[in-house]
């Protein structure tokens, strides 16, 4: 794995979502509450609706589709639903987010 830089963290919308393409299948990248950066695979494990179109509150992203809660540092479902999404490590150094691929 390598680390690409992504953007400057203010490219990334407030308790909002930036994708990233990739061979594997798009990964959402999150600007959550504090400035805290998470990236997933942007599909719910529920019927993969596109995560990066839910609603960041926390450190958790709600699915478009069928409301699943999806905690963004593990990519775990919030019971009673079962799931689980891919994550990527992701830093932010100088300002600027870091995703590991």
């Amino acid at each position: 794995m390598a680390w690409q830089k992504l953007c400057p963290l203010e490219e990334i919308p407030a308790l909002g979502a930036r994708v990233v393409e990739h061979a594997d299948g798009d990964i959402a990248v999150f600007r959550a509450a504090g400035d805290s950066v998470f990236a997933v695979a942007d599909a719910c494990p529920h019927k993969g609706g596109p995560l990066s179109q839910g609603i960041v509150h926390g450190h958790k992203v709600t699915c478009p589709l069928h409301g699943w809660n999806i905690e963004l540092a593990s990519g775990h479902a919030c019971a009673p639903d079962e799931g689980c999404v891919r994550n990527y490590p992701v830093r932010i150094e100088a300002g600027t987010v870091w995703l590991e691929l």
